[in-house]
């Protein structure tokens, strides 16, 4: 069972609207989530219960619900009608805080990452420190190209979601680093020469998502951390940090590339505790007594 209209969908999502694949597999899994909820002929209002049983949890109850109204809104603009997109509703999610990165875990990190080869131990700080430097998506990183870096202009073009390009500016530090990266380390672990990624496996061809996952989770327990660092905590750590610093929530924006600055603006949230904290630590009137520091 399929539901309406299902290729024309995924069509209009890969061609059109110039979605991921990995965002169109997603939209695949909610819909056929649907499916198998639709073969119980209960009331679409009992579709809550069944993703509760499915064990999803209200975050991804809301992602499987935004899916639906998508595919739903997709009909009706197709002359189908669809009632469901009145009775589906997303849940309220309590917008969670990301959880960064601190500088410290970053240098922790750097020194984990040494390997016995010299060259795969740049290729590996080459790729922390893109990931904290850029503040890319694991997506974008293992996406770029030797076309992509322009050394004289100190930038990276990076392919972010729905194909939309930017362009990122780099440090001083991190452009030197990447063009002795690409002259000496890339140019001996690289085994295919008509390989044009920036960043090289260790099987001599370009990283997948799998390889950088690996990667961390090996420097992860080197450095001793409780759990492995994902790729998107160096996201948050890179956004936080500048905006710490005094950068503006618009060039984070497009730094992040985010469709809507409504999304970079929960970084604002996670500064606003770190200066919380900071007064609750270094205030005098934060003591039991603020009478005996007057």
């Amino acid at each position: 069972m399929s539901l309406p209209l299902w290729i024309e969908f995924f069509e209009d999502l890969q061609h059109v609207r110039g979605r991921s694949l990995n965002t169109i597999m997603a939209y695949r899994r909610d819909l056929e989530l649907f499916v198998q909820f639709k073969a119980t002929d209960k009331p679409v209002t009992a579709f809550y219960e069944f993703m509760k049983k499915s064990k999803l949890s209200t975050r991804s109850q809301a992602r499987v619900i935004s899916s639906l109204r998508t595919y739903f809104r997709f009909m009706e603009s197709r002359g189908v009608s669809s009632p469901e997109l009145v009775e589906l509703r997303p849940p309220k999610v309590k917008a969670g805080l990301p959880k960064i990165l601190s500088l410290e875990e970053f240098r922790k990190l750097l020194v984990a990452c040494q390997a016995q080869d010299p060259d795969r131990t740049l290729r590996n700080r080459m790729t922390l420190m893109l990931l904290y430097g850029l503040g890319c998506r694991v997506s974008e990183l293992i996406s770029l190209d030797l076309e992509d870096f322009k050394e004289t202009d100190r930038t990276l073009k990076i392919l972010g979601k729905g194909s939309k390009e930017r362009l990122v500016p780099l440090t001083e530090a991190l452009n030197e680093e990447l063009v002795t990266y690409l002259k000496t380390s890339r140019t001996r672990i690289n085994r295919d020469e008509k390989n044009r990624s920036l960043l090289i496996n260790d099987r001599g061809h370009r990283p997948s998502r799998v390889d950088i996952w690996r990667w961390l989770a090996a420097w992860s327990v080197r450095a001793g951390f409780a759990e492995p660092v994902s790729p998107h905590r160096f996201r948050h750590a890179c956004a936080t940090v500048l905006l710490e610093n005094g950068a503006d929530l618009r060039s984070i924006q497009m730094l992040l590339g985010h469709a809507s600055i409504q999304t970079t603006q929960i970084y604002t949230s996670v500064t606003t505790q770190n200066l919380v904290r900071t007064i609750e630590q270094h205030h005098p009137l934060s003591k039991p007594d603020p009478e005996s520091v007057l």
